[in-house]
């Protein structure tokens, strides 16, 4: 799963009182962004393993600090009390929290047994990864709904043309997932273009995100 990680973020965007949409942006992907930031040091690891699923050959053998869901209820809470402090407002940082940890729930349908309780064995995942005619359909429809949603609930003074430029750039960020080519072996370019792939969408939604309005009663975002 990739974009369908946001799914949840432009749900909770719609509601009054919410965190801004690049924020949660941030938050959807928080686990996997620090994921990218521990591979680099070689606090987690992982490796390229053709075959492993039909749609990833990601081998996620190690990564006990983001992807347990332990590790991901830390993340969660350390993120919800950010957003606390910068906004002062429970409600944003409660749904920030939650945001954040939708993402090992997200990844438990998609990935193979990878995924942990508390950073050891037994691990877990329903592996949709290895069906594809399920996963890539599920993926859409997670993204496509939560967009639809989003932009029936929150409104902006110049339209949605910022919105479907996000829309545009969150489908090719996909099919290049899907269909680009993929690295022979596990290199620092990994890690890396995760991180700048994460900051370009998180920094799209925020600017796409930025004069809209939830419809819903309330202040604003």
């Amino acid at each position: 799963m990739f974009i369908g990680h946001f799914a949840p973020a432009l749900v909770a965007a719609a509601r009054p009182r919410t965190a801004g949409l690049g924020t949660l942006f941030v938050a959807a992907q928080l686990v996997d962004i620090g994921f990218a930031a521990l591979l680099i040091p070689g606090i987690e690891a992982m490796r390229i393993v053709p075959g492993i699923s039909a749609m990833n050959p990601m081998d996620l053998y190690h990564m006990p600090y983001t992807h347990s869901l332990l590790g991901s209820l830390l993340w969660a809470a350390g993120f919800g009390a950010l957003v606390w402090l910068a906004t002062q407002r429970r409600a944003a940082a409660i749904g920030a929290a939650l945001v954040v940890m939708s993402h090992w729930f997200v990844d438990l349908l998609v990935h193979i047994p990878d995924l942990t309780l508390f950073g050891a064995p037994p691990k877990f995942g329903f592996g949709l990864w290895d069906h594809p005619a399920i996963a890539m359909p599920l993926e859409i429809a997670l993204i496509g709904g939560a967009l639809v949603y989003y932009a029936r609930n929150t409104r902006a003074p110049a339209g949605d043309r910022r919105l479907w430029v996000l829309a545009g750039l969150l489908a090719l960020a996909q099919a290049i997932d899907w269909f680009g080519p993929k690295q022979p072996a596990y290199s620092i370019a990994i890690p890396a273009t995760m991180l700048i792939a994460y900051a370009l969408l998180a920094g799209t939604a925020a600017w796409a995100g930025a004069r809209r309005q939830p419809l819903s009663s309330g202040a604003p975002a």
